[in-house]
């Protein structure tokens, strides 16, 4: 979403508004005389809060559990790297 520039005495103000822009998921950039000082950004919810979510819409079905880290599924027969031979093979 593109963001709102507002100038510092604007923003205080003003600033009720422009909270309420952001808890709707806006941006707010401060100018300083013209220059962007700062911004006011929403809150990303951590990913298990936003799954929690999901559930509760019925949209996934989910233990709560976290993934275990699988086992990487490509190896090499020597001591390259994947990068390497991905390099090589591009050649």
């Amino acid at each position: 979403m593109i963001g709102t520039t507002v100038g510092i005495r604007e923003l205080k103000a003003r600033l009720s508004a422009y909270i309420r822009q952001v808890k709707a998921g806006g941006t707010v950039v401060i100018l300083d005389r013209g220059t962007p000082v700062g911004r006011i950004v929403p809150v990303i919810p951590s990913v298990e809060a936003r799954a929690q979510k999901l559930v509760e819409a019925g949209l996934i079905v989910w233990s709560g559990q976290r993934l275990t880290p699988a086992a990487p599924v490509a190896r090499t027969q020597d001591q390259r790297m994947v990068a390497d031979l991905l390099l090589e093979d591009r050649e």
